[in-house]
């Protein structure tokens, strides 16, 4: 099977070259890296957690995460600076295209109901967020095997100027917008 990098170059950069008539092929934009994290605010009270996402999350990814620590202390929050509170991978190359393909084609058809992502998820500079609800969509997790359901959020961070051409770029990678 060829790589999601190899379409890239093949079908979707002369596409976006056509439709926003670039001069270069270096003004072509594409993904630069997607970050997945997944926030855990049990975590300060049990220390199990992180390691329970860190095993997920290097399951789906296939790279190891890195522990997110709090950077202040808040007290309404019994939150102390330097606790854990989260996981975060950060993809780049041939992983990061990987995951994107497995994420447009495997996992995001397996939620229930599921109609599209929202189009309205970018920054304004050509970045799109998303997030699941439940880390059980992904075909690497057992279901008796977690010990608890958790989401995560998924950052596609994008070389493009605009939210229009980070909007077409994903779209001709697959992914499943609303119509």
């Amino acid at each position: 099977m060829a790589s999601l990098k190899d379409f890239y170059v093949s079908d979707v950069a002369p596409a976006l070259m056509k439709k926003f008539n670039y001069k270069s092929v270096m003004q072509i934009p594409k993904l630069d890296k997607v970050v997945i994290n997944v926030g855990a605010g049990e975590a300060k009270d049990n220390a199990k957690v992180i390691d329970a996402i860190m095993t997920d999350l290097a399951a789906i990814t296939g790279q190891k995460p890195v522990v997110c620590r709090a950077k202040k202390s808040v007290a309404n929050f019994k939150l102390r600076e330097g606790m854990p509170i989260g996981v975060k991978v950060t993809l780049r190359g041939d992983r990061m295209y990987e995951f994107v393909n497995k994420l447009f084609n495997v996992a995001f058809p397996r939620v229930r109901d599921f109609r599209g992502i929202s189009a309205n998820s970018f920054d304004g500079k050509g970045n799109y967020s998303t997030g699941i609800k439940e880390q059980l969509i992904f075909p690497e997790i057992e279901y008796d095997k977690i010990d608890k359901v958790r989401g995560m959020d998924i950052n596609f961070i994008t070389t493009a100027q605009t939210d229009e051409e980070a909007r077409e770029l994903l779209s001709l990678m697959g992914a499943p917008f609303i119509k």
